[in-house]
């Protein structure tokens, strides 16, 4: 299938990840997006990760029901494709970790760029040592299984009050984690990335000295 942009869903990856959340959520304001933010609950794993890939939505809530659940996760697991960052919509669980060792090597192996849980991870000092960008809610030794189940994938899944679809593109740094609609990625990166480079400029005339109302003439920004 062709892909939404004119450059390849690699490119577009790897260039959103090199622009800060803070520049991309400027865009999107501008745009009238005003609602792209994930809850500030969500942070990531270790303050040096950052992540930027196509949504791999997951979706899934508390249940005692064990029959078959082992088979799902296996063929979400299967399905995930590279370039994604895995997604999920809990349901506001508070209990379980949707998230942990075993099933970061899975999405490394299928070539997944992150993950993003609303929800729980455990093992966590394993998934740290992997490398792995994980952006979640709390940690916790309890397992799914047992207290929760995952009910669907690659449908759409609202976190917070954002409403993901799959093949959104998903954005994590240390500011947070923010949604960018599928068909405005490329646009929105073009703009981010003159942001991105405009604030070198900006960044150079406060060391400068140059004052702030000048600054703002010149058409920088605080």
């Amino acid at each position: 299938m062709d892909e939404p942009w004119p450059i390849s869903a690699t490119e577009l990856c790897d260039r959103f990840a090199a622009v800060p959340t803070a520049a991309v959520n400027d865009v999107l304001r501008a745009d009238g997006l005003i609602s792209q933010v994930l809850p500030p609950t969500l942070a990531p794993l270790d303050p040096a990760m950052r992540t930027a890939g196509l949504a791999f939505t997951i979706k899934g809530s508390k249940s005692l029901e064990l029959s078959g659940e082992m088979a799902e996760r296996a063929a979400m697991l299967e399905a995930i494709q590279p370039d994604t960052v895995c997604i999920w919509d809990t349901s506001g669980d508070d209990e379980s970790a949707q998230w942990g060792e075993v099933m970061t090597m899975a999405a490394q192996r299928r070539g997944s760029r992150g993950a993003v849980v609303d929800g729980g991870v455990r093992d966590t000092k394993a998934v740290l040592g992997l490398g792995f960008p994980l952006f979640c809610r709390y940690r916790t030794s309890n397992g799914m299984l047992g207290r929760f189940r995952m009910t669907a994938f690659q449908v759409p899944i609202r976190v917070g009050g954002v409403i993901i679809r799959p093949g959104d593109l998903v954005v994590g740094d240390l500011d947070g984690v923010i949604i960018v609609p599928q068909e405005r990625a490329y646009a929105v990166l073009l703009a981010a990335e003159k942001i991105k480079d405009a604030e070198v400029e900006l960044k150079q005339m406060i060391i400068d000295g140059v004052p702030p109302k000048e600054v703002i003439d010149r058409g920088g920004y605080f």
